[in-house]
């Protein structure tokens, strides 16, 4: 087994849509970013790719055009697939987004489940919370938001004689 834990800032766009987890969230400014900015499928993606030793997010997918305005939710699923390759699993997530706004609890369920199913993991392997920083720093002025992730990897149990 293995452990590996994200980490994924952006400021606020009031041009562009908020995603989370695959989730475009209604009436609230996006995040600036390459791709869809999403900051939550970010974290889990590095945390992934550090569980595995693959490298980081921007190794895989750099600023290119290929990833222009991607969906995060793609990035997160090869990433997912290049640990998978590198024969391992997921095992779990737990994930927690860090800002004084939206509240994500409407949302929070589609989340789990688009983020399972980019993974190919069971959504009871999914956790995702929210939290504030009591109006501290950048993402407590609404300057931006963030997002931690720490996930749990796995190989599968050698074949038994």
């Amino acid at each position: 087994m293995r452990v590996g834990q994200g980490f994924d800032a952006h400021a606020f766009d009031a041009q562009r849509p908020l995603m989370l987890g695959g989730v475009a969230i209604p009436d609230h400014p996006g995040l600036v970013g390459h791709s869809d900015a999403d900051v939550l499928s970010h974290a889990i993606a590095d945390a992934l790719l550090g569980a595995a030793s693959l490298g980081d997010l921007g190794a895989l997918f750099p600023a290119n055009d290929r990833w222009r305005g991607a969906s995060s939710l793609d990035i997160l699923r090869e990433s997912a697939q290049a640990v998978a390759r590198a024969g391992w699993s997921v095992a779990n997530v737990d994930a927690t987004v860090i800002a004084q706004s939206p509240k994500l609890a409407p949302h929070r369920q589609e989340m789990i489940l688009n983020l399972a199913a980019a993974l190919a993991i069971d959504g009871s392997c999914v956790s995702v919370k929210a939290t504030t920083t009591d109006d501290l720093g950048f993402i407590g002025r609404s300057e931006g938001m963030a997002a931690l992730a720490v996930v749990l990897i796995e190989q599968p149990a050698p074949a038994r004689g």
